[in-house]
């Protein structure tokens, strides 16, 4: 099994993060995790170019790419399943800013369908609310 490599999208609205709410295990646990939009880079693609389709294909909208961030790297384990991912993180915007009016996205990704919403950056930072990768929370304390 080799890491997975992956591409994040961070999108700001004052003091809020748009990320998918996800329920299910996890590995901190059990029950509702958030993660920003982005998925897994394809062969011959780049990272930036990746987040731009994901943001398609999940939400049907387009992105602009405002910088790179960082990179994460997450090794984690459910039950006794390690997992491990190379995440590039960018900051963007939304193409048409009425988008950031809406409350709710809906996510769509194959046969799964999950919602996107604004979540509060303290609830993030501050533990409330479950956020994937690990170590997120922590750059958007000190840089977001």
């Amino acid at each position: 099994m080799y890491p997975r490599a992956n591409t994040l999208g961070i999108i700001l609205k004052n003091d809020y993060i748009l990320l998918e709410e996800q329920k299910g295990k996890h590995s901190k646990g059990y029950g509702l995790f958030y993660r920003p939009i982005g998925g897994t880079i394809e062969y011959g693609e780049r990272s930036n170019e990746t987040l731009l389709r994901e943001y398609m294909e999940e939400l049907g909208v387009e992105i602009i790419i405002k910088r790179y961030l960082t990179c994460i790297e997450n090794i984690y384990k459910i039950d006794e399943k390690v997992g491990h991912e190379i995440t590039q993180l960018y900051l963007a915007d939304f193409k048409d800013e009425k988008l950031y009016q809406r409350e709710i996205f809906t996510v769509r990704e194959a046969q799964r369908i999950t919602y996107a919403k604004w979540i509060q950056k303290k609830d993030v930072i501050k533990g409330k609310k479950v956020l994937y990768p690990d170590g997120l929370s922590e750059l958007l304390k000190k840089e977001l």
